[in-house]
């Protein structure tokens, strides 16, 4: 199923997309957030969708999936090896240790005020530096939650996956010797445009992840080539991190970001970056 939220003129509602509409889910809970608490194994929300009214899809406005999320976003920097390595080379990585492949994950987070939802534009004039990039992510969201999970036990943990743009600003970033205010900019995080529950995802490895700038493919990687996979990222996390239902892990982004070209391409106004993985559909924002 195909998790949302949508809002209908001044209300704001999670629902499911069933065909040309949306199942308006307001019964099960106040947000997506309070239904994923209440029902961290997605199939058990078939029958609240079934019962649900339906509104045309084309009369609503879809919302990040979870427009602010309880805590920060957690997420992996430098986790395909092609993006590490160009990472690296760009002069960048204000954190580097000379290793452009790490021994073990790294590991930021994003501020909740981050998030903007599909066909919002990304508040490029926010950053002073005139340095915006793109990074096209696969997003996990954690269902049943817990402390000390193991990689075996990880998958279990897991609710459903959603598309994220881990929008920086790369001179901050390396200016400040850390990621945080450079990634954690008012917008910086567009998500959407719908958490796919994980029973639709058997494999996440199989996955493919695409990223266009203005229609110029600039992305393009498998899921499978992460350096650590999402069970070793939430055993990571939660070995003294109690993750919560709605947790969002961003798991990294692969090579062909706007930093690994001679000169660096960012993103400008009026820009469109797109990024799309199947069956989650494509996440599309414009720059402000």
């Amino acid at each position: 199923m195909k998790l949302v939220t949508f809002r209908d003129g001044e209300r704001v509602a999670p629902g499911a997309l069933v065909g040309d509409h949306v199942a308006d889910l307001s019964a099960a809970g106040k947000s997506l957030l309070e239904i994923i608490a209440k029902h961290p194994e997605p199939l058990s929300l078939e029958t609240a969708i079934a019962a649900a009214p339906r509104l045309a899809l084309a009369s609503v406005q879809l919302l990040a999936p979870i427009p602010l999320p309880a805590r920060n976003i957690f997420c992996v920097g430098k986790n395909y090896a092609a993006h590490a390595r160009e990472f690296q080379r760009s002069g960048f990585d204000a954190t580097s240790t000379g290793q452009d492949i790490p021994k073990a994950p790294v590991i930021f987070t994003k501020a909740p005020s981050t998030v903007i939802g599909p066909e919002v534009s990304i508040p490029g004039h926010l950053d002073p530096t005139n340095s915006v990039d793109y990074e096209g992510e696969l997003g996990v969201v954690i269902g049943r939650g817990g402390r000390g999970i193991s990689r075996q036990a990880a998958l279990g943990h897991v609710f459903g996956y959603t598309i994220i743009n881990d929008v920086t600003a790369r001179t901050l970033q390396q200016e400040h010797k850390q990621w945080f205010l450079g990634k954690s900019i008012d917008g910086f995080c567009p998500m959407g445009p719908v958490i796919v529950t994980a029973d639709e995802i058997a494999d996440p490895t199989r996955l493919k992840l695409r990223t266009w700038v203005n229609g110029e493919l600039r992305q393009d990687a498998s899921v499978s080539d992460l350096i650590f996979d999402i069970p070793t990222l939430i055993e990571t996390i939660s070995r003294g991190i109690t993750l919560m239902p709605g947790d969002v892990i961003a798991t990294g982004t692969p090579e062909g970001v706007g930093i690994g070209f001679k000169p660096p391409k960012y993103l400008q106004s009026g820009d469109r970056v797109n990024i799309t993985i199947e069956p989650i559909g494509t996440l599309s924002n414009a720059v402000a």
